[in-house]
């Protein structure tokens, strides 16, 4: 049984050098890829309560979408991202690693080494 969840874009390279190390170490895991399956507003909200961060701290920021939909605004709502990262899943950084309570964002793959 997988002891992690990884979200993740599997044609991203952060995310297969993430995989890499976690296939090297023996650890079992589930992938997600939530850009192809898409991800619940109930879904994000666990997510972010379990990295204990903001909507805006997982927002993509070279997504071109962020300025496409003017996300980069300081007015911009904590909700109205989520409804955007729902929306549009591209604007999720990744990959984010959960187990259990706990998720980090994987950035630098080295992260995910925490939750075990």
């Amino acid at each position: 049984m997988p002891t992690l969840a990884v979200y993740e874009k599997p044609t991203c390279s952060t995310c297969r050098n993430l995989r890499a190390l976690l296939t090297e170490r023996g650890v079992a895991f589930e992938s997600i890829d939530y850009h192809v399956r898409g991800i619940e507003e109930d879904e994000l909200r666990g997510l972010l309560q379990k990295l204990g961060g903001s909507p805006s701290e997982v927002l993509r920021m070279r997504e071109p979408l962020v300025k496409e939909l003017g996300l980069d605004r300081p007015e911009v709502s904590d909700d109205e991202l989520i409804a955007q990262m729902v929306a549009h899943p591209a604007l999720l950084q990744r990959p984010v690693v959960v187990r259990g309570h706990r998720a980090v964002l994987a950035r630098p793959v080295e992260r995910a080494l925490e939750l075990l």
